[in-house]
């Protein structure tokens, strides 16, 4: 009995040992985690946000008329080059009938007062001429004629711009030919031949016969999240790129950001203006769609590692890196500087020329 037991606990350990064997047997076997490494590079970093908008003139003018009617020329169209003074349109004027009659009995009304007053001055003068009457008298009733004169003249004057928009002695002021108040393009003609027009008053805006503006003098308009509106301020370098002007970047600097932002599409808002430095040789239309990157900070040409590099101690979050150290890896505390979101400025902790740990290990895969 006692013989049968120990033969079994022999035949256990014998198992068991073997079992052991064949277990570390296979460990060993197995092929190594093999590790890619990479070696920090020389690049420029710049740290930027991105804000959409477009581009629009630093003053677009609308030029109004300053009576209604109905548009009998256009003398310009769009693209056009104007200087301050130059002939826009031409608008034939429909006159109201109550103003028409009112200017008719302005007329007649004066017409009554200037034929008394010449009667009066008739009068007055053959009075003088017998020597009834003072020179002074004399003058006083000359003064009251040539003021009724006057007034006649002008209620006809008035009746013919209420008929036909001008009147003889006006010049380049009569008010049917609209003119250019500004020099510039000529960026929209919004009306056509036969369009009826309203004129521009306290009451009323006035249509706009034609818009104008300095296309040698554009402003990139855009707005950027709530997320991204305290890293940004005055001052701040732009980099404008315009989706119709291909390979070209156009520099602007920040000069405005909105007080006050505006829930658009569920987020909030904030406008931002900058003033494009214009290259000479590019015509930029106005209305382009473009894109400003906002240079928040920038470094040239630092060493650099890409950020899925960079690892970070569970308790005090310091960044680190694991450096080839022979057949394995040892770990280098790293200060980081500027980031672009992919590569990361390195400032201190490892020099060029190590050789750091990718953290995805890489198995072989078996031929099977």
């Amino acid at each position: 009995m006692k013989k049968s037991v120990t033969v079994i606990i022999l035949l256990f350990i014998i198992i068991s040992f073997s079992a052991a064997m064949y277990y570390l047997y296979t460990k060993n076997a197995e092929d190594p985690v093999v590790y890619e490494t990479e070696k920090p590079t020389t690049q420029t970093i710049i740290k930027k946000t991105v804000a959409t908008g477009s581009i629009l003139p630093v003053e677009e003018v609308l030029i109004k008329p300053n009576i209604s009617g109905v548009i009998q020329e256009i003398y310009v169209k769009g693209g056009d080059n104007v200087k301050q003074g130059d002939l826009i349109a031409k608008i034939k004027v429909i006159p109201n009938s109550s103003a028409l009659n009112n200017a008719k009995n302005t007329i007649q009304t004066n017409k009554i007062a200037l034929d008394d007053q010449q009667r009066n001055y008739n009068r007055q003068k053959s009075l003088f001429d017998k020597g009834v009457i003072s020179k002074q008298e004399l003058e006083q009733a000359e003064v009251a004629f040539n003021q009724a004169k006057q007034s006649y003249s002008a209620a006809n004057q008035n009746y013919e711009i209420v008929k036909t928009g001008s009147t003889r002695g006006l010049g380049n002021s009569a008010n049917t030919l609209i003119r250019s108040t500004v020099s510039g393009m000529v960026l929209e003609v919004p009306v056509e031949v036969g369009n009826q027009v309203i004129e521009s008053n306290n009451f009323n805006e006035g249509t706009t016969i034609a818009s104008l503006a300095d296309v040698n003098k554009l402003i990139f308009e855009g707005k950027i999240d709530e997320s991204d509106v305290g890293k940004v301020k005055e001052g701040l370098p732009l980099e404008i790129t315009i989706g119709a002007v291909e390979n070209q970047i156009f520099e602007a600097t920040l000069d405005y950001i909105a007080p006050k932002g505006n829930l658009e599409n569920g987020a909030i808002q904030f406008e931002i203006e900058g003033i494009l430095k214009k290259q000479d040789s590019t015509f930029i239309r106005v209305g382009l769609s473009a894109n400003a990157s906002i240079i928040l900070a920038r470094a040239d040409s630092v060493m650099a590692i890409k950020e899925a590099l960079v690892q970070f101690d569970k308790d005090t979050k310091a960044p680190f890196v694991e450096i080839k150290n022979g057949n394995g890896f040892e770990r280098k505390n790293i200060t980081l500087g500027v980031s672009d979101g992919i590569q990361v400025e390195i400032k201190d902790g490892i020099s060029k020329d190590d050789e750091i740990k990718v953290w995805n290990q890489l198995v072989e895969e078996d031929d099977n």
